[in-house]
């Protein structure tokens, strides 16, 4: 089902995700052919070598979809903020 709208998303970049790209968040239509996280990912790797270099390592990225930890191949479906952000460390 196609709309005559994309529908918009709120992204958010934190912690060297952030520093990166050059930004905390945008708001940003999703192409048609964005289904998953992972399918997110390689379309945003095309927007430029900010882009490209904060996902270069794809797999230590982590997301969330509307604040809930996801894996890369989760459908992204009607999700209002997505939000990536390196592996937190303890200790």
């Amino acid at each position: 089902m196609s709309s005559v709208h994309p529908r918009k998303v709120k992204l958010l970049y934190f912690a060297w995700v952030r520093e990166k790209i050059g930004r905390g968040s945008e708001e940003i239509a999703l192409p048609d052919n964005v289904a998953t996280v992972a399918d997110l990912v390689a379309w945003l790797k095309t927007r430029g070598p900010e882009f490209g270099e904060a996902f270069a390592r794809a797999d230590v990225v982590r997301a969330a979809l509307d604040k809930t930890h996801v894996k890369s191949d989760a459908r992204i479906a009607e999700a209002q903020e997505i939000a990536f952000f390196p592996p937190v460390t303890g200790g």
